[in-house]
């Protein structure tokens, strides 16, 4: 097996494994909706071409632990995911938070797992306490997931373990704004800590 194709199998392996902790959207019952502001009042976001009309807020998400997995492939440098999952009250996952990193490399990639039913074309917005938001893309949509991702520069990496609350807000598809507080008091501890558990994925011949 070629050099090449080991590192493909390896990139793929993390995202299977993900997949394995579905995500559903929660009928709206789940969120508290506040009145549509009239058109008069819309504004552009960021200079998107789509005007928001107004904001929701998501509630009855609980978070979990900040949590760090790596997984080894032979032939492959390891790599780990620093992440965190908040769930509805039913215990449906709500949101996942990825920050995957390959040992060796020095970029780094921030995924997140987001419920279907949303206006792709805003992306999702991350603001760390009060400092200049960034804008994460769509990348796919399965039939229960939504997947933004995008590269994580070190001073992006250097917020969340000094920040206090990552907020990520994203659009709905009737143009509302639905934001979720993440915590990050345990970030920089896990994600500058050893794992708790490696994975060893085999290849096969």
């Amino acid at each position: 097996m070629s050099e090449q194709f080991r590192r493909l199998r390896a990139s793929m392996a993390l995202p299977l494994v993900a997949l394995l902790f579905p995500l559903v959207w929660e009928a709206s019952s789940a969120y508290g909706q506040q009145p549509a502001q009239s058109s008069s009042e819309a504004t552009k976001a960021d200079g998107q071409e789509f005007a928001l009309r107004g904001r929701r807020d998501a509630r009855n998400i609980r978070y979990g632990d900040w949590q760090k997995f790596c997984f080894k492939t032979p032939g492959v440098n390891k790599v780990c995911r620093t992440t965190i999952s908040g769930t509805f009250e039913t215990g449906q996952t709500a949101v996942r938070a990825d920050l995957i990193e390959r040992e060796g490399d020095h970029a780094a990639r921030l995924q997140l797992f987001l419920p279907v039913g949303l206006y792709l074309q805003s992306g999702v917005k991350v603001s760390i306490d009060q400092a200049e938001p960034h804008r994460i893309p769509y990348v796919w949509c399965l039939t229960n997931t939504c997947i933004a991702a995008d590269l994580a520069d070190p001073g992006l990496i250097k917020e969340l373990e000094n920040g206090k609350t990552l907020v990520l807000e994203v659009a709905d598809s009737s143009l509302l704004t639905i934001s979720t507080s993440l915590p990050l008091s345990q970030f920089a501890a896990v994600h500058q800590g050893d794992p708790a558990k490696v994975f060893e994925q085999a290849v096969d011949e």
